[in-house]
């Protein structure tokens, strides 16, 4: 993860399961829609060898009775040996931001990190300030929190396994 940048977010919880099995749950993005409210949909666009690819997300960050739509594009890189699951944003108002799932084993289940690095928007005079004010604390923790305890659920029920209706990598 690059290190300096201007926002950075870290949402993180012990999770009540095997690191492999939390890993698990999380890397099949194509199925957090079925487990997360929040999410409207998750495609690939494409596919890569390691489990990752081009991958579209929508969410929604939830306030009160309403709802802001977001929408971003991400390169998806599974490293499997760690594990670690890592996004590049390259399209949407978070283009250029870092996001790195992690998971360590610990007493009585795993650590799971959630990092978020990003230098802004690139407008002039308030991105900065936009993205440490708002998008960062608002926004991208907003949704991320929500998408790490639910996701946490998944893995303390299923014992990490996602659904049985897991889509075919081609």
């Amino acid at each position: 993860m690059p290190a300096g940048r201007p926002m950075e977010t870290i949402d993180q919880q012990l999770v009540r399961a095997r690191a492999r099995s939390v890993f698990e749950a999380v890397r099949h993005v194509e199925e957090w829609p079925a487990h997360l409210s929040h999410y409207r949909y998750v495609r690939f666009r494409e596919y890569a060898t390691d489990g990752g690819g081009l991958v579209e997300m929508a969410a929604n960050r939830p306030f009160g009775l309403v709802s802001w739509p977001t929408w971003w594009l991400s390169e998806m890189e599974v490293d499997h040996a760690t594990p670690a699951i890592r996004f590049r944003h390259i399209g949407g108002i978070t283009t250029g931001m870092d996001v790195e799932w992690s998971f360590t084993p610990a007493d009585g289940g795993t650590l799971v990190r959630v990092v978020h690095v990003w230098d802004g928007p690139r407008w002039p005079v308030i991105g900065i300030f936009a993205a440490t004010s708002v998008i960062g604390p608002v926004f991208i923790h907003g949704i991320a929190s929500r998408t790490l305890a639910g996701l946490a659920r998944v893995a303390e029920r299923e014992g990490g396994t996602s659904s049985t209706n897991r889509l075919p990598r081609p």
